[in-house]
């Protein structure tokens, strides 16, 4: 499925490489779509001394990775975008997308610090969502983020909300946030969240109210929360 989806939005194949028994299972009707490609062929346990690890669905695919495109182009019609962070575990970037693109999330942006949504892993557990949603880079710098990356979505148009528990948070379910129209959600790294310099420089701090003495969600949890409860009305 991750292959298709990758496939379907344009990204050009190099090779397969898939165990054998799967060349006339589940991986036929890619070598069929992929016609005159190569595709290379082991037992399970050749693929996984080559690879390193086990290949759960059996096959992987070599694709050209695109250029990227501005973040201008990516934003040009969006109403909400999810903003990263230096958020570096693939597995948490890969289930940010899968929740951006069943939310209603209209691109992502990553920080100069944050794991690639290419990485393997990633776009497994996004199941192909980041060949879906539109994504670029702010920044190819860690200089040019946040202040530059700031004003760039400032420049847009866009008014700026940091996940983050301070004492200034404001309620996710606060009417302001949801009736803005242009909304950057920013999400931070696993261990320390956002930085205090992107905290500052939001429009918005928000929290997501907890019970039982929790004090925070997992960010690839608390990025599902965020998108649905702010999504574009």
């Amino acid at each position: 499925k991750v292959i298709h989806r990758a496939l379907d939005a344009g990204y050009e194949p190099v090779s397969l490489l898939t165990e054998r028994k799967h060349i006339e299972g589940q991986a036929s009707d890619l070598i069929d779509r992929l016609g005159d490609l190569p595709v290379y062929t082991a037992d399970s346990a050749l693929l996984e001394n080559l690879t390193g690890y086990s290949l759960h669905r059996g096959v992987l695919c070599a694709m050209k990775r695109p250029a990227l495109p501005t973040v201008e182009a990516v934003c040009k019609h969006a109403r909400r975008v999810a903003v990263l962070e230096g958020i570096v575990d693939p597995t948490n970037v890969g289930a940010i997308f899968r929740s951006a693109a069943a939310l209603q999330m209209d691109a992502v942006l990553l920080t100069p610090t944050c794991c690639d949504p290419l990485y393997r892993r990633a776009a497994r557990v996004s199941m192909g969502t980041v060949f879906q949603v539109p994504w670029t880079r702010i920044g190819q710098h860690h200089t040019q983020w946040p202040d530059k990356g700031m004003a760039q979505l400032r420049d847009l148009g866009f008014k700026t909300a940091a996940l983050a528990l301070s004492d200034n948070s404001v309620s996710i379910d606060h009417p302001a946030l949801l009736n803005e129209e242009k909304l950057a959600v920013i999400l931070g790294t696993e261990g320390d969240g956002l930085a205090n310099a992107t905290i500052a420089g939001c429009d918005y701090t928000v929290k997501i109210p907890m019970a039982h003495g929790v004090d925070s969600l997992n960010v690839a949890a608390a990025s599902a929360v965020a998108f649905w409860e702010l999504r574009a009305r």
